[in-house]
């Protein structure tokens, strides 16, 4: 079964210092019907406006990942981590027993483009963690990288679940398969460009913006067609 959802289906919450679109239910916006797809709660495209930005805050038992689409994201925690996450970088965070951070956008002229994922972690009451790593486009491009992962992939920040986020970035025409399993789930979302995703049940076109949820054996095919540029697009493997 797969499920397209459109950018115009998101909630949009646009407040002065930052504009977010919400995939599922989050902070203002309550769907019991969109809580969640398996083990992922919030998927959340924020711009963070110049100078502003999310002040110390906790969590607990909650794995976030944090993916810099455009500009500079500056975070801070209470376990001692400092960093300015250049446009490239995955930031992941288990929350485990509890963390408190920030995420503010340093620059005084720029936006911040980031993709925010929560997921549950597999069990709870861990020591929190965090780390973060830069992924050069190149290494995007016309594949699927393992960014981050609970299953141990060469290279990618290591997720307290049974989890993998792919990041790609796809040229026109170029075709990327991508065989699902019987018991897993996929999303797609569409950070920009166009992209066709196709499988048994038929050819589906997404545009920025756009997820397909994938349920049950669907073996993908994942096409660029964008007329101008490539697709850049994410990808979570979960149970």
């Amino acid at each position: 079964m797969i499920k397209v959802v459109t950018s115009a289906e998101r909630h949009t919450s646009n407040r002065e210092w930052i504009h977010s679109e919400f995939s599922f239910s989050f902070a203002d916006y309550d769907d019991p019907s969109n809580a969640h797809f398996g083990l992922l709660l919030a998927h959340n495209d924020n711009e963070l406006k110049p100078e502003q930005g999310m002040h110390e805050h906790p969590h607990h038992d909650l794995e976030i990942i944090t993916y810099v689409v455009s500009g500079v994201l500056k975070h801070q925690d209470d376990l001692g981590n400092h960093a300015d996450l250049q446009a490239g970088s995955v930031q992941v965070m288990s929350a485990g027993t509890g963390i408190h951070h920030s995420e503010t956008n340093p620059s005084a002229s720029e936006d911040v483009r980031f993709l925010q994922i929560w997921l549950l972690p597999d069990r709870p009451g861990l020591p929190p963690t965090w780390d973060a790593k830069f992924y050069p486009r190149e290494m995007k491009f016309n594949t699927m990288l393992p960014v981050a992962s609970g299953k141990g992939a060469e290279g990618a920040l290591e997720l307290g679940e049974d989890v993998t986020i792919y990041l790609s970035v796809l040229e026109t025409n170029r075709e990327l398969y991508y065989p699902q399993m019987e018991d897993r789930r996929t999303h797609i979302y569409l950070i920009s460009g166009h992209l066709e995703v196709g499988c048994s049940e038929g050819i589906f076109h997404l545009q920025p913006g756009d997820a397909a949820r994938i349920r049950k054996s669907c073996d993908l095919t994942l096409k660029g067609t964008s007329s101008e540029g490539e697709a850049e697009f994410l990808l979570i493997d979960l149970p």
